[in-house]
């Protein structure tokens, strides 16, 4: 016996007679549910490896470490069997080892980017625009909707949604497999003009008036994959939620230089990266999560357990609804007008949107509240709607005088 061998044998033993030993009972109903017996599974998995052109243990060693891992004498396998494991019965460390460590399975960054444009434009026009396009009513919102839609060339993956108080929000969705986090932020300065600039002609051919408040793009990115692992992980991701910081001024007029910009990434990943500006919402072995001013970014790592994608989107459509539609009270205060508004959306009315937007509900779970107390702090949501209130109301006793 070598000594690494023995020392093996000697650490087993100490995790043998330490603590007791725990089934695995995931593995166990992966196997049985098949029908299988431990020679069958091991010879299924020596042969996946060698159609992954894997060195291959052989089925003999194989099927003893099945049991070893069902019998939970293993509770966490190394890298390779971790790796044959996930990748045979398509599940993650989480699902099969309640490993809390997320796993760099995949050397391809993959995400999906989704673009909200509000506009304001009015409750009036609001609704000729719902009856034109023949918006449907949205299910599972969190404010009041309807939506269509666009299929319009150059809008690729998009739908409209319009809300009766008067905003209109474009949701553009691109999936992307960046090389870089550099990429996708020379990519996001270079393609918000163009969102902006379609986005205001396709409204305006539709309203036959001028668009009045200046449109924007707030960015949200669902990461499928990252071939990054560890504190660079953490640190990529938070990159992402502020892309900015990896680009020169925009008065530059050559436009960003990618080159530069990953430069600047790489260095950032190697001394790790944090914003004062960046709130968390992630939860260990689960996902992460961060919100910014910039964006937001959900990566998740136990898919069964994190939040779903449409609980972000429908966060974030509400959310940049409600902005646009304080920011449009704001604008005619800082023109020196009251805000003319219908009687229905008026000071009561933001009262009860700032209620559903900013406090608890009694089923809510506490990543749903993470969350949506991440988006909405950093977004100064909270600050425009109790402005929106008190202006709403000082016009409305003003009118009254």
């Amino acid at each position: 016996m070598d000594i690494r061998t023995a020392v093996m044998d000697i650490g087993t033993s100490s995790t043998a007679t330490t603590s007791a030993s725990t089934p695995n009972r995931v593995l166990l109903e992966l196997r049985t549910s098949r029908g299988w017996g431990r020679p069958r599974l091991a010879k299924e998995l020596h042969r996946f490896c060698l159609s992954k052109g894997w060195p291959s243990p052989g089925e003999e060693n194989i099927k003893k470490q099945i049991y070893r891992l069902e019998s939970g004498q293993i509770r966490s396998p190394d890298e390779f069997y971790s790796r044959l494991y996930c990748q045979f019965f398509e599940k993650s460390p989480h699902d099969l080892f309640g490993s809390l460590q997320p796993a760099s399975e995949s050397s391809t960054f993959k995400l999906y980017s989704h673009k909200f444009i509000p506009i304001y434009v009015g409750a009036q026009a609001a609704e000729n625009i719902r009856t034109a396009v023949r918006a449907s009513p949205t299910d599972r919102q969190w404010t009041e909707c309807y939506s269509a839609p666009v299929t319009d060339g150059d809008a690729g993956t998009c739908t409209m949604y319009i809300w009766p108080f008067g905003v209109v929000v474009y949701h553009l969705i691109e999936d992307l497999t960046p090389s870089s986090v550099a990429e996708i932020s020379v990519w996001r300065r270079v393609s918000y003009p163009e969102n902006i600039d379609w986005a205001t002609r396709h409204l305006e051919e539709r309203i036959e008036a001028p668009v009045r408040d200046e449109p924007y793009v707030l960015s949200t990115y669902w990461v499928d994959s990252a071939p990054w692992d560890g504190a660079r992980l953490d640190s990529a991701l938070r990159l992402l939620c502020i892309p900015r910081v990896l680009l020169e001024r925009e008065d530059d007029h050559q436009g960003p230089s990618q080159a530069h910009a990953e430069l600047v990434e790489q260095s950032l990943l190697r001394e790790g990266f944090d914003h004062p500006e960046i709130m968390e919402f992630g939860m260990k072995g689960i996902s992460f999560g961060f919100a910014s001013w910039s964006g937001v970014v959900y990566h998740p790592t136990a898919s069964a357990r994190a939040l779903t994608e449409h609980e972000l989107i429908s966060c974030e459509l509400s959310v940049q609804a409600a902005w646009s539609y304080c920011n449009s009270i704001r604008s005619a205060v800082e023109r020196g007008r009251d805000p003319v508004v219908p009687a229905e959306y008026g000071w009561r009315f933001v009262r009860g949107l700032r209620s559903r937007l900013t406090t608890e509900r009694p089923q809510e779970t506490s990543q749903h509240r993470s969350m949506r107390e991440a988006i909405v702090e950093t977004s100064g949501l909270s600050r425009h709607l109790a402005h929106a209130v008190e202006t709403l109301r000082e016009a409305a006793d003003g009118g009254q005088g």
